[in-house]
């Protein structure tokens, strides 16, 4: 996919300005004729990797996006018209990036264009589920409750994040920790060492080896950081292709203990998502294919796409989800009793609660787990590292006494 910008008429003669996302430039044009748009301009925002790293534009969190949907519920259910409610939270945001792009979206819709292609020219911010509930909201005429609806989706989903984020941070932080020690004692601490150990001294393998990494670190360290970057550049190259998401997906899901917690959060997206699409009044076949990508799953997506098409060749939802072996048991069989009862958005509702407390008590307990594990992994690494440099040295004394 492509980003566009554009420069175009409207019926009215009136000049509009936006990006959107397209496959190609040929599919920008068909889709900016089918608003009946005159285009006078179209160029594909190019940008390379460097510019994209030292990009000072700013993320629109989904703190903002929260805040956003509440607020402008609240100013249209007040009677205030759309462009001037857009207007004002555009100047109410300290975000630029998301500023821009409102005063945009508020000139676009004022210009002729419907809400949902404003919002949709903006994928960067705006995601399927955003895009999917005001397309819902406008044709219904109910915009300011799926605006409602969209900001509790939102809130959930973030408290859903850092549910995880929490469990997996104090992880990464005693690993970075190790990291830096372990560097530090390799290029500081074990020459000091080094000059104790006389010349003809029997010197162990694994305190050799140590004294190879040591020397290699700081004659070559400029060949340790070529390596660490490129590693780091294939890692990101690779995981670019759908294959490779498709792998890392398998990895993450059967990893020791965070496996579980990563797939009842996937589960628990896309439950809370296509509950709320539904009670938004999207159909459910739309509805699915909208729910399937926001779940942070590429396995998952796949899963209801080949759903999307078994129910489209009357099946019932349940029963391709049953045969992926993807989701719980529990799962399909509250979905088959949504299906038969027409209570399928409040069951799915009452799923996503589950697996999100499941969440957020696993996340506590490997919280709790980890924390002295970690510790005892941290001062095994330390041990082995002194007790290969004080090796040498006892040998040393020993032969000394026993001479």
């Amino acid at each position: 996919m492509g980003l566009f910008n554009y420069e175009c008429l409207n019926k009215q003669g009136e000049s509009l300005k936006g990006q959107i996302n397209a496959e190609n430039s040929a599919a920008a044009l068909i889709r900016l004729k089918g608003m009946e748009l005159m285009i006078t301009e179209l160029r594909e925002v190019r940008t390379s990797s460097a510019n994209s790293f030292f990009s000072n534009e700013k993320k629109v969190k989904t703190s903002d996006l929260t805040m956003f949907s509440r607020q402008l519920s609240a100013m249209l259910k007040a009677g205030i018209p759309i462009t001037r409610a857009l207007h004002t939270l555009s100047r109410q945001t300290s975000n630029s990036t998301f500023r821009i792009a409102l005063e945009n979206i508020s000139r676009n819709v004022e210009g002729g264009m419907n809400l949902t292609d404003a919002f949709g020219a903006y994928p960067k911010i705006f995601s399927d589920l955003f895009i999917s509930m005001i397309r819902a909201g406008e044709l219904g005429g109910i915009l300011d409750d799926s605006l409602l609806r969209l900001s509790d989706q939102l809130q959930k989903d973030k408290t859903l994040q850092d549910n995880i984020r929490s469990a997996t941070f104090y992880p990464r932080i005693v690993l970075c920790f190790a990291m830096l020690m372990l560097t530090g004692m390799l290029v500081f601490l074990v020459p000091i060492f080094q000059k104790f150990i006389p010349a003809n001294a029997k010197i162990p393998a694994l305190t050799t080896f140590i004294f190879s990494v040591s020397n290699s670190l700081r004659s070559y360290w400029y060949i340790w950081i070529l390596v660490i970057i490129a590693i780091i550049a294939g890692f990101m190259t690779f995981m670019k292709s759908k294959k490779s998401k498709y792998i890392w997906d398998r990895i993450k899901f059967k990893l020791p203990a965070f496996g579980p917690l990563i797939h009842k959060s996937v589960i628990a997206r896309f439950a809370r998502t296509l509950a709320t699409l539904m009670e938004g009044g999207i159909p459910v076949i739309q509805a699915l294919e909208s729910a399937g990508p926001t779940s942070g799953s590429i396995i998952l997506a796949d899963v209801v796409k080949d759903a999307c098409k078994k129910i489209t060749e009357g099946k019932n939802i349940s029963g391709p989800l049953e045969e992926s072996d993807l989701f719980p048991p529990m799962f399909t069989h509250m979905v088959a009793v949504g299906e038969e009862t027409g209570q399928l958005s409040s069951l799915l509702e009452k799923l996503a609660e589950f697996y999100e407390d499941e969440v957020a008590t696993t996340s506590k307990g490997l919280t709790a787990l980890i924390e002295p594990l970690m510790l005892i992994i941290v001062g095994v690494v330390v041990g082995i590292m002194l007790i290969s440099l004080y090796l040498p040295i006892f040998s040393t004394i020993t032969t000394s006494a026993g001479g």
